[in-house]
């Protein structure tokens, strides 16, 4: 529904131009909008005009004209009886109109995007709304999740729109208060290096323009509009398994989860069986930051030893002595593959622990 607020600066825009007073009621008779020196019409004036036929009608020396709404009268818009000032209200009915039927496409659009990606759609009523609302079916798209503080939407969804129109087959929607949604439509050959480099984007501008600190998450690209709310649940998991194992990054992309996919979709249970062979109970928990450094650090290195000492500032046998504690902590010689393949699984593990604790 278009908003009064709308209306009201139409119908100052053209008295600015013509210097034509209007005024705008409901067919009900309920005030909407009016020019300044525009008089008060009589409301039963105005609800016997709305239930006749006519589409315009002289009253009391003024011109009453029907503006509708999907072929219904929705409301009265008054003028003067002049020629001049019937044409500028003809125009005015035309225009209200036209932003009536902009406004609820675009309200269409997005209430037709939200449930398309909470797939409350059948696949016909998918084909049949998109070309009505003149959306193509087939086109390569990816949704990417805009994650941002509490209470900060309004400024967020602001630049959004400014860097994804919908004149490009984009189209931001949101379906939770810290959350905003951008159907991105790609272009033929656009790959997920595209996509990242929007995401970033997103990131930097957020930052600089808005002062906002943002994760952005993308799903996979899909190929059929049918499919968007695949790619917006492979979004949503990034977003959340990005914020689990992958704290530190502003950007999460679906194709790039590895293990941390694999984990998140493991029951609880089975992880804490995992956690109690490996470790014998809460010995995680005993490690302090340095050990977990010299983990993260030499598994980052390959397993290179030189290389961590040197990231490390540590000499090599400082080294080789934390490996060898270690070791002794856990059982595991993270010097060999398995056992580093294994710890490393084991701490990611321990972090989505603590994730669903923290969720009660």
């Amino acid at each position: 529904m278009i908003t009064t607020q709308v209306i009201q600066k139409c119908i100052d825009d053209l008295k600015a131009i013509s210097k034509v007073d209007l005024q705008i009621y409901d067919i009900e008779g309920a005030f909407v909008a009016k020019t300044q020196d525009a008089p008060s019409a009589e409301e039963n004036l105005i609800s016997e005009f709305a239930s006749s036929p006519a589409d315009s009608q002289s009253v009391n020396g003024s011109q009453y004209l029907k503006v509708y709404e999907d072929g219904q009268p929705a409301y009265i818009l008054i003028c003067g009886d002049g020629a001049d000032e019937y044409m500028i209200g003809k125009i005015a009915a035309s225009q209200i109109q036209s932003l009536a039927v902009a406004y609820r496409e675009k309200y269409d659009r997005n209430n037709f995007f939200q449930n398309l990606i909470l797939d409350n759609m059948l696949l016909v009523d998918i084909l049949n709304r998109a070309k009505k609302l003149h959306i193509e079916p087939v086109k390569p798209r990816v949704v990417l999740l805009l994650e941002f503080p509490q209470g900060k939407e309004a400024a967020a969804v602001d630049y959004l729109k400014g860097m994804f129109m919908e004149q490009a087959g984009d189209y931001v929607t949101g379906v939770d208060e810290n959350i905003q949604i951008v159907i991105k439509q790609l272009e033929d050959g656009d790959g997920y290096e595209q996509i990242d480099e929007i995401a970033e984007s997103i990131v930097s501008m957020m930052n600089t323009e808005a002062m906002l600190n943002v994760r952005v998450a993308s799903g996979m690209i899909v190929q059929e509009l049918k499919d968007v709310s695949k790619s917006y649940k492979e979004a949503k998991m990034a977003l959340d398994v990005g914020k689990i194992f992958y704290e530190n990054k502003t950007v999460v992309s679906y194709h790039t989860l590895g293990i941390g996919r694999l984990i998140y979709q493991l029951p609880p249970n089975l992880c804490r069986l995992f956690i109690e062979e490996i470790f014998g109970g809460d010995i995680p928990k005993e490690m302090d930051e340095e050990t977990l450094s010299t983990i993260h650090t030499f598994l980052e290195n390959n397993l290179n030893v030189s290389e961590t000492s040197r990231q490390l500032y540590v000499h090599r046998n400082t080294l080789l002595y934390r490996l060898e504690k270690l070791q002794k902590l856990t059982g595991l010689d993270i010097r060999i593959f398995d056992d580093a393949l294994t710890l490393k699984i084991a701490l990611m593990v321990v972090k989505y622990i603590k994730y669903l604790e923290s969720l009660g």
